[in-house]
């Protein structure tokens, strides 16, 4: 003979789902759990576009005063003004930019309208130059140029633009699929001045 004890509704299977399905222990902890990677991806992505834009907003502000002082024509002692010109870039970076992996270009031009590469005509529609090509000679070298820009802080009452690139090492791999191909974003400024004449 099998004995039989009562069971409590609260054992039955039907009553374990039921009391399952009520209970509100631990919720908060599984909706923290579920959000948390999206609340985590937005605070990097805040920081990431943080810092690009403060990195690069420190790269112009150098790159304005370091075209203040190339306009002069000052040399100061033991330096030339190209070596002068690129220290001022880096004291504005605040160490933020290592200036060894900058590409900093300092090109001359006859004037303002010249800035740039030569005008060419596209005969067969692909947006580059081909020989063969028609093109306006700026600077008379008989070949075409992408950039007629000499370099150099040039002379008195000459063009000169002033071209900074940095590539900004993302803070996570993770970022760089939505905002750069490789694990950098790159930053630019750039800025033509007129040099005084002196």
């Amino acid at each position: 003979m099998i004995t039989r004890f009562p069971t409590s509704p609260r054992l039955r299977p039907a009553g374990v789902l039921a009391r399952l399905c009520g209970a509100r222990d631990g919720a908060t902890a599984v909706e923290f759990a579920f959000t948390f990677p999206m609340i985590a991806m937005l605070v990097v992505a805040i920081m990431e576009f943080g810092m690009i834009m403060f990195v690069g907003v420190l790269m112009e502000s150098g790159l304005r005063d370091a075209s203040r002082y190339g306009i002069t024509g000052y040399v100061e002692s033991g330096l030339t003004r190209m070596e002068r010109i690129v220290q001022i870039v880096g004291e504005h970076t605040l160490g933020l930019v290592d200036m060894a992996k900058v590409d900093f270009d300092v090109l001359v031009y006859p004037g303002f309208g010249d800035v740039g590469g030569e005008e060419f005509v596209d005969g067969n529609g692909n947006g580059t130059y081909d020989a063969g090509e028609t093109f306006t000679d700026k600077n008379a070298n008989g070949v075409w140029d992408s950039d007629i820009g000499v370099p150099g802080p040039g002379d008195a009452g000459d063009v000169v633009v002033y071209r900074i690139r940095y590539d900004w090492p993302l803070m996570t791999p993770f970022a760089a699929t939505f905002i750069g191909s490789d694990p950098t974003f790159p930053i630019r400024a750039s800025v033509a001045v007129r040099n005084e004449p002196w």
